[in-house]
């Protein structure tokens, strides 16, 4: 049930049936048509995820429940479709799960497959962006800018989501983005779109070996600590530290491990071994990062809900 379950979920999103629902419901010939596919095939698929919860019927029409339509569809209030496309791809690395339990890290990373598969980036980069859609209205309301505040650096910033966000919202701020170039592909698009070129540049390249400039009064670390050991996270932070002005402000955002582990936090760590080698880490990980950085002032703030993780806010 487990595979069937995540098989038919991740094809309806390959399928685009549940976009197809989005507008309203149709008879099952309505949706074949829509999604290019045969009459039978979408009857059998659509059977089982309305047993699933996925879809329902209404009458003799097929249509998305109100919790596929909140998730899955351009309608909804985040649309996380490209988490499914992305599990496609991730599918096949989950093949080498035992071997990465027996070493203890991945034959290959996730990284290493984006450089030979170059549409990698750019779809982990979209899933990546459907994350920060939905965290967006949570940093603004959470993560305090002056007016005096000018320089926003977003380390791992991908899509580029949350420096365009705040730079809409505070007119005075410029920020610089700095991710590797597979993550960057279609972010320069993205920000010239929102008529933010001027503001916005981009910086590829590894944020360990990068030079990311100085005197910055807002630094984002969002969803990328897990990606790194302890002791690059304890370099980074350092190097954060050194490059804020006083009295700037670093954000964190993590899924911090608590104990014991829920079942969310043990399948993420799973996940992360077989794709990075690394893991989530505790919010006594990160003070301690912190503290050894000079940072004086530190807050946690779990988001709601609880899934969504926490943000930690310290300042220099």
């Amino acid at each position: 049930m487990p595979m069937m379950k995540s098989s038919a979920i991740i094809s309806a999103g390959r399928l685009g049936l549940f976009e197809a629902l989005a507008h309203g419901p149709l008879a099952v010939a309505q949706l074949a048509e829509k999604i290019q596919s045969s009459v039978k095939g979408t009857a059998t698929l659509a059977d089982f995820l309305i047993a699933l919860g996925y879809l329902e019927k209404q009458g003799s029409l097929l249509a998305n429940t109100a919790s596929t339509q909140r998730w899955f569809t351009s309608l909804g209030q985040v649309d996380y479709t490209p988490g499914l496309l992305w599990t496609h791809e991730a599918w096949p690395m989950m093949g080498g799960l035992a071997e990465a339990v027996r070493s203890g890290h991945p034959e290959k990373t996730l990284w290493d497959a984006m450089i030979e598969h170059s549409h990698l980036g750019e779809l982990f980069s979209s899933y990546m962006a459907a994350f920060a859609s939905d965290l967006g209205p949570d940093l603004l309301k959470h993560v305090p800018v002056s007016p005096e505040q000018h320089r926003l650096l977003d380390l791992g910033g991908s899509h580029g989501l949350h420096a365009i966000r705040f730079c809409r919202h505070y007119p005075q701020l410029s920020a610089a983005i700095v991710d590797l170039p597979s993550a960057l592909t279609e972010t320069g698009t993205t920000i010239a779109n929102e008529g933010l070129a001027e503001r916005i540049r981009l910086i590829p390249g590894d944020l360990q070996e990068q030079d990311w400039g100085k005197e910055h009064d807002l630094v984002f670390y969002l969803s990328v600590a897990h990606n790194h050991t302890a002791e690059e996270n304890r370099q980074i932070i350092e190097r954060i530290g050194n490059s804020l002005v006083p009295g700037g402000m670093l954000v964190i955002h993590e899924y911090l491990a608590e104990s014991p582990l829920d079942a969310l936090d043990a399948a993420f760590r799973l996940t992360l071994l077989v794709e990075t080698g690394t893991q989530t880490y505790r919010y006594e990980d990160c003070c301690n990062w912190l503290t050894a950085a000079g940072f004086a002032s530190i807050e946690r703030i779990d988001l709601d809900p609880r899934e969504k993780g926490s943000l930690i806010l310290a300042r220099r």
